[in-house]
């Protein structure tokens, strides 16, 4: 009888993780599609720009077909094509270089804010204050503390990145079900298990919708940080670019800037989907009834 109870479970289980995974690969590319048709619109209004702003910013404004010219035209060379990516992978390097720091970081922080309270009460007002100074202003300090190597990269990305997180996982764990926490606790667990066992599953979709909304802001911050600080990637170049009046170059640049912000939301939802899947069936279900 034991092992004719035992099989239909184990296929019971295996049939609602495959069934996990498949809703994260539908939501997936659907976010993808919506990603593509957002892109497309983008393209669209850009282009009617171009034609409203008219012959008078004829010299310094580029449409897509201009920028597909520049890059894969008949006149494009492989040295452009490859000065340009050459740049943007440093920039996509930078960009996860802070987009990990600041999302482990704040994560960290999020824990300790959740096991000693008083320390939340007390820095959570801080860090909403300086959340609220510019980036810009900050950079000279930055740099001044830093230098202008990787780890001002990841300490300008990281920021950007940070304080979203913080605020997300925050409230995630803190949205768990008392009765479930008060019940592990009755039956020996730490403070620290309660937390990775039962809390952090609940801040699992706060996490990643943070996440969603600072992948593509982490390109930002990197650009930022190479146009100040670094003097690289594909911020530095863009600013060269537009002091050289290379505008073929800067449009196809920032137009490239654009594709991969919204290529790397994609694929923080394919992320995503992914680890609810595995360890929040139930909420990747309601993700994807939400989607």
């Amino acid at each position: 009888m034991a092992a004719v109870t035992l099989e239909p479970t184990t296929v019971v289980v295996a049939s609602e993780s495959s069934g996990a995974m498949g809703i994260a690969v539908k939501r997936f590319a659907v976010t993808l599609v919506r990603a593509l048709f957002s892109l497309a619109l983008v393209l669209a209004l850009w282009q009617l720009l171009v034609w409203m702003w008219g012959p008078e910013m004829a010299f310094s404004t580029r449409g897509p077909a201009d920028v597909w010219r520049y890059m894969f035209g008949a006149e494009a060379t492989p040295e452009i094509r490859s000065a340009i990516f050459s740049a943007m992978w440093l920039t996509l390097g930078h960009a996860a270089l802070g987009l990990f720091a600041g999302t482990a970081i704040a994560i960290v922080v999020a824990f300790a804010f959740n096991v000693v309270r008083p320390l939340e009460q007390g820095l959570m007002p801080v860090a909403m204050v300086l959340r609220s100074v510019p980036l810009v202003a900050m950079a000279p300090l930055i740099s001044t503390i830093f230098g202008r190597g990787l780890v001002t990269v990841a300490v300008v990305g990281g920021i950007v990145t940070f304080f979203p997180t913080l605020v997300n996982v925050s409230l995630g764990l803190q949205s768990a079900p008392q009765q479930s926490v008060d019940l592990v606790k009755a039956y020996g667990g730490s403070r620290w298990y309660t937390l990775l066992k039962v809390q952090f599953p609940f801040a699992l979709p706060p996490l990643f919708a943070a996440l969603r909304a600072t992948a593509p802001l982490a390109i930002t911050g990197a650009m930022l940080a190479e146009y100040f600080l670094t003097g690289t990637g594909l911020g530095s170049t863009l600013n060269l670019a537009r002091n050289q009046f290379k505008y073929n170059s800067m449009w196809s640049q920032a137009a490239l800037a654009t594709l991969f912000s919204v290529l790397i939301y994609a694929l923080a939802v394919g992320i995503e989907g992914a680890v609810l899947a595995r360890f929040a069936p139930d909420r990747a279900k309601a993700a994807k009834a939400k989607a």
